[in-house]
């Protein structure tokens, strides 16, 4: 598949199928400093989690702090309902492309970090592949945006499953700096069958090697493009 395909279909064949029924509780995003951070991370949660930036999110973050050499890094919690009328994951895109769209304005050198799990992972999908608006989708991000973004790590992301690939393919302007993880067989991202998978990116060390991936790009790594974590 190639990114020619329309957002509309991205985010409803991505996004239906994310299970819901993910109720975890998980700590808040952490609130602005007021001013510009090294890194500012944007998470977009999953499915049925309540607001912030999810149990998946949180484990990325905790992992990534210790790893960032000292940065400051502020976290900003994509907003948007994360139920099952999957159209709406086109506000957490506008939301998620209008924070980020001030913040390279507004902090230039800050460096930021996109991420996503399940829905999530659709909404970021979508601010990653869409040039034009679509189906609600107002905000498509300029081209120039990408030289302000770091990093994008997505967790259980549709896409692969539905798309026949993850981001790393499906974005020209994004794809050489994401990392895209599967946990085994989780259904929402392979044609495997393990439901209980897609609830353990934490447990399962993903949430780790993202981390290990984006402190990597953070101090100047290469890109890496291969998908390591993929079932």
């Amino acid at each position: 598949m190639t990114t020619k395909l329309p957002l509309s279909r991205l985010l409803i064949m991505a996004a239906a199928v994310v299970f819901s029924g993910l109720t975890l509780a998980a700590p808040a995003a952490a609130a602005p400093t007021g001013a510009c951070p090294d890194v500012q991370v944007v998470f977009a949660r999953g499915t049925g989690e309540p607001a912030g930036i999810g149990r998946v999110g949180q484990s990325f973050v905790d992992a990534l702090r210790p790893l960032a050499s000292g940065k400051s890094i502020d976290v900003y919690a994509v907003n948007y309902p994360a139920t099952r009328d999957f159209l709406r994951a086109a506000e957490g895109a506008n939301d998620a492309s209008l924070f980020v769209q001030n913040m390279a304005a507004t902090c230039p050198d800050t460096s930021i970090v996109l991420g996503g799990y399940s829905q999530g992972a659709a909404v970021i999908d979508a601010i990653a592949v869409a040039q034009t608006p679509t189906l609600g989708f107002t905000q498509p991000m300029p081209a120039t945006v990408a030289d302000h973004v770091a990093a994008v790590a997505v967790f259980g992301n549709p896409s692969i499953r539905l798309l026949g690939g993850p981001l790393t393919a499906l974005s020209p302007l994004y794809g050489s700096k994401t990392i895209d993880l599967c946990n085994g067989a989780d259904p929402v991202c392979s044609n495997g069958n393990d439901v209980a998978a897609h609830s353990l990116y934490g447990e399962s060390g993903l949430t780790t090697q993202a981390a290990q991936f984006v402190a990597g790009r953070l101090a100047g790594a290469a890109p890496i493009t291969t998908l390591s974590g993929r079932g």
